[in-house]
C-alpha cells in the first residue's frame, strides 16, 4: 500500500501504521480513509495529500 504525504505539513500517512489517535486501524489504505478524515498534525483535508 502506498504512503501519502501532507502538502501542508509533511505528515506521512502510512497504511501499515494507520492513525490510531483517530481510530484508523493499521492496514487501512489511504483510499479507504473516511471522507472527513483530516491530517492529525495540521488538519488538512485528504485532497491536500500526494502519493509518496
Amino acid at each position: 500500500m502506498d504512503k501519502y504525504v501532507c502538502n501542508l505539513c509533511g505528515y506521512v500517512y502510512d497504511p501499515a501504521d494507520g492513525d490510531p489517535d483517530n481510530d484508523i486501524d493499521p492496514g487501512t489504505s489511504f483510499e479507504d480513509l473516511p471522507d472527513d478524515w483530516t491530517c492529525p498534525i495540521c488538519g488538512a483535508e485528504k485532497d491536500e495529500f500526494e502519493k509518496e
